[in-house]
């Protein structure tokens, strides 16, 4: 597995159009790799999977891509990346090892950026028959926090604590992720667990319809249950709409007390 971090450059024209419309990113982020022509879901079968965020100081927006091949981001349009003089823009480095060693029992500092969402039952809707079957998002912040247990109890770790992160913590979170080295902050005892809850994510399909989804991003710490189911949901992602923009779970040890 490889981790890619990219700097963009909000003056490019390819750059704003993508962040005013999730499929034209997704298009962008795909770009860096192989165009398969076998059916199924390209992005599935690589293991893409991409966070967009923006450094609280410069306002730059960063893109996190996770791939299970090393992608080639020279197909970028040539003003696309950022000019950072002395820090590498692309950067791309192997996170399978970091996999590799994680075991049962380990606390880790996290994040995700989620579109937690649920289905339409019958059941439970019975006078909207043209919404059933369909995905709609969880509003309230009780249900967002309890839709991340529930994927934790699917993808093998317990929730320790999630707190609200402000665009500057985040930052420095980033900056001291497992990929460099380095140990994320601890994170301050809260009392009252919140998530925050981000904007909408906009796109058009190509055949017009429009795309909106529902944006939350939990930061905290995590208990590692079981390793393999761990690994996985690292490697899959969690939740929905993967394939603009969701269900990376970055990971980072958690400083010991």
């Amino acid at each position: 597995m490889y981790l890619s971090r990219l700097i963009l450059n909000p003056r490019s024209r390819e750059v704003r159009r993508d962040l005013a419309d999730c499929q034209q990113l997704h298009r962008s982020v795909m770009s860096g790799f192989p165009n398969l022509a076998a059916p199924g879901d390209a992005r599935a079968r690589l293991g893409i999977l991409y966070r967009l965020e923006t450094h609280p100081r410069t306002g730059m927006p960063t893109l996190l891509v996770q791939s299970a091949i090393e992608p080639t981001w020279s197909q970028l349009p040539a003003d696309y990346l950022l000019n950072t003089a002395g820090v590498p823009n692309p950067d791309c480095k192997p996170v399978g090892p970091i996999y590799d060693a994680l075991d049962a029992g380990m606390v880790l500092t996290f994040r995700l950026r989620a579109n937690p969402t649920k289905r339409i039952k019958p059941d439970t809707d019975p006078g909207r028959s043209n919404r059933l079957g369909k995905r709609v998002e969880l509003r309230t912040e009780a249900d967002q926090l309890a839709w991340l247990r529930r994927k934790g109890e699917q993808c093998g770790f317990e929730v320790l604590s999630v707190r609200a992160t402000t665009e500057h913590e985040a930052y420095r979170w980033e900056r001291a992720a497992a990929i460099f080295g380095l140990e994320a902050d601890k994170p301050e005892p809260v009392p009252d667990v919140r998530a925050v809850r981000g904007s909408k994510v906009y796109g058009r399909r190509a055949d017009g319809e429009r795309m909106t989804f529902a944006a939350v991003t939990f930061d905290g710490l995590l208990r590692i249950v079981d390793a393999d189911r761990f690994r996985a949901a690292l490697v899959q992602g969690i939740g929905s709409a993967k394939a603009y923009g969701f269900g990376l779970l970055s990971i980072a040890p958690a400083r010991s007390a």
